[in-house]
């Protein structure tokens, strides 16, 4: 189940499911410790109501659940319907945009026709650190909360109904020993009130109101974030003051001023694609930790079915993410993710895998060795794709004593190593793992974000006076926008191919795989002119080849693709980049505003994939149109940005001409 709801503030991010359920809570970092999930799935922070004798969990199907997020703010809405029990449940929920606090306003009504108590229950499965092992959670009876901590990771729980503090609690074990959960406890209505419990423990507290027919309560509830019990004692003093009423108002403000930073006009838009294109900037930035890293997704669902997540950074992804925002005025988001990912590079000028965002180097399937022999274990996409991102963010902000403090640590080793990482026979880049981190070789798509890394060097090193390694990078990159001209574009395909591998005597092995990247890496970097013939005889290809007839009319990344390809498919699944590249090619095309029709279309495609809360996934089924994978993808946000902005300002250019 992915994500109806991610919110957060760059340090607490909370994923909330279709239910309305906790199943993320990351802290201090985005992306870097998920103190709910679990491998097996099973924790959760649950919602549920007690009414005349009978209690129900959000998860029973007798609730009918809506949940979304506004289009203007870093907030969740949720409503749930028990025609069963005559109640309705509604909440609003947000994460404090300055302090690490996660707020729920709930209000429960009576939709019966006699006086009845309604309780709400409310219980909260951790797993501190991601490991269930030495956690401790108490009633404390200093502020009258539940406290969980292990090591220097605190949560305090509080609630009030009513104006009235919650009262009844229970904490216990849960996954080991035989027991369930602690929430098992509230199935009569009553909690025992159990006060401290260690190991892999969970809580549960209980809020009370006797409602007449139609009348309803409102209950507040928040978990507060800290490294230690008087860090969250004082936080929780500080949301009591504010009150949470006023806290989620300011939230909500806030949000408002930050899409509103900059003057942009969506008019022309159809109103979904809007809500769409302010949702994805939101989704973008609570998915970039204030330290900079940028992850791919927050939806550990995935990893109930595998060995890990998308909660990494990867340079590539988070340079596409860090552009979209860049152009979108949020400049600042963009310089913390240049100076972050210039921490990670290696004393040989290269990134690797990926990173966790708290800087450290993330997991891999990556060896270190191919055939025996010791190879570089990156996708050198990486690498260059930052580099040019780092240029385009220049030519936007011009702040030369940010690209100063960057070119000695980053910058320079980067390009020397692309500019030594070559194969001599051809001038292309020597072989690494392609973007989709699959196959061993030099794919097209590296070689274009290595030419064009290389151009961008040479321009840093020209502005700042180092003229003979200007040069040094422009020859390089000169001569392998030849290479890729002659040596990867196959004339019987009418297309670039996937990749080559070079042998050590000299012989060149081509995979014809049809790619889309194969495609858009050319235009993206800027390696060919959009009217070049290889380019259009490219893009006849992936149109006719590579695009969904079916029920889903997207766009594949390769032939064959099987991630995630479902057995009652036909056809491997479209993803959202790849549409949305095709989209962008057509944009940068057209010459004619009716020659924009096809580009909105493939927006219009987007969007309606899009769930009500603004989520897009990675990609879908190519008949139901279910989102496959993880969701949100906040590259897949990202695209879409940039493409939106790519229309608006070739809406605007072809407008001028008539």
């Amino acid at each position: 189940m992915s994500r109806a709801v991610t919110i957060g503030n760059g340090s607490l991010l909370v994923g909330l499911d279709y239910r309305g359920q906790v199943r993320d809570l990351y802290f201090p970092h985005v992306g870097e410790a998920n103190h709910v999930s679990g491998a097996s799935g099973n924790f959760v922070h649950r919602i549920g109501v007690f009414v005349e004798g009978a209690l129900s969990w959000l998860d029973n199907e007798d609730w009918v659940v809506t949940i979304g997020a506004s289009e203007h703010t870093s907030t969740g809405t949720l409503t749930a319907t028990n025609e069963r029990l005559q109640v309705i449940l509604e909440s609003h929920d947000a994460v404090h945009n300055e302090q690490n606090v996660f707020l729920r306003n709930f209000r429960v009504t009576n939709t019966g026709s006699v006086s009845r108590e309604v309780k709400l229950f409310l219980s909260q499965q951790f797993r501190i650190s991601e490991s269930r092992r030495g956690d401790t959670a108490f009633f404390d009876p200093r502020v009258k909360a539940i406290v969980h901590y292990k090591g220097n990771t605190t949560f305090l729980v509080n609630a009030f109904m009513g104006g009235k503090q919650f009262t009844e609690y229970n904490i216990g074990l849960f996954g080991i020993e035989g027991k369930e959960g602690t929430y098992m406890d509230a199935v009569d209505g009553k909690l025992e009130k159990n006060p401290i419990e260690h190991g892999s423990v969970d809580s549960v507290i209980g809020l009370s109101a006797v409602l007449e027919p139609g009348q309803n309560a409102e209950a507040y509830y928040w978990v507060v974030c800290g490294k230690t019990i008087p860090d969250v004692h004082t936080l929780d003093e500080y949301v009591l003051e504010e009150t949470p009423e006023r806290l989620l108002n300011s939230t909500e403000s806030y949000w408002r001023a930050w899409l509103e930073k900059e003057p942009r006009n969506l008019s022309i838009l159809p109103a979904p694609l809007r809500t769409l294109y302010n949702r994805s900037l939101i989704t973008m930035r609570v998915h970039s930790d204030n330290g900079g890293g940028i992850i791919a997704s927050s939806d550990t669902d995935m990893l109930h079915h595998g060995r890990d997540t998308y909660s990494y950074v990867w340079p590539r992804d988070a340079a596409v993410i860090a552009t979209a925002l860049d152009i979108s005025g949020y400049h600042d988001v963009a310089t913390r993710f240049f100076t972050f990912v210039s921490n990670c590079i290696e004393p040989g000028g290269y990134l690797m895998h990926k990173y966790r965002s708290d800087g450290v180097l993330g997991s891999s399937w990556h060896p270190w060795m191919q055939h025996g022999v010791p190879h570089l274990p990156i996708q050198e996409d990486e690498t260059a794709a930052t580099i040019f991102a780092l240029w385009k963010h220049y030519e936007r902000c011009r702040d030369i004593e940010f690209i100063e403090s960057l070119y000695n640590p980053f910058i320079e080793p980067a390009a020397k190593f692309m500019c030594e990482y070559i194969e001599p026979t051809t001038g292309l880049p020597q072989a690494s793992y392609d973007l989709w981190e699959e196959k061993y070789g030099t794919s097209t798509y590296t070689a274009a974000a290595v030419y064009a890394a290389l151009m961008a060097a040479s321009r840093f090193a020209m502005m700042l006076g180092k003229d003979d390694d200007s040069r040094t990078y422009q020859a390089v990159a000169e001569r392998m926008q030849t290479a890729i001209g002659t040596v990867l574009y196959d004339e019987s395909l009418k297309m670039f191919v996937k990749h080559v591998l070079h042998s050590e005597d000299g012989d060149l092995t081509f995979d014809k795989t049809l790619d889309t990247s194969s495609f858009y890496g050319l235009i993206a970097f800027d390696v060919f002119d959009i009217d070049d013939p290889k380019i259009t005889a490219s893009a006849k290809t992936v149109q006719d080849r590579l695009q969904v007839h079916s029920n889903s009319k997207g766009y594949i990344r390769y032939e064959n693709d099987g991630y995630y390809r479902m057995s009652d498919a036909d056809t491997p699944n479209p993803w959202v980049i790849t549409t949305l590249w095709m989209a962008q090619y057509l944009i940068k095309k057209a010459t004619k505003l009716t020659h924009l029709k096809e580009p909105l279309d493939l927006l219009n495609w987007t969007c309606s994939h899009a769930t009500t809360g603004g989520v897009l996934a990675e990609q879908m089924h190519p008949n139901t149109r279910a989102h496959l994978s993880t969701a949100p993808l906040t590259w897949s946000h990202a695209e879409y940005v940039l493409t939106v902005d790519a229309y608006l300002k070739k809406v605007a250019e072809l407008s001028e001409g008539d």
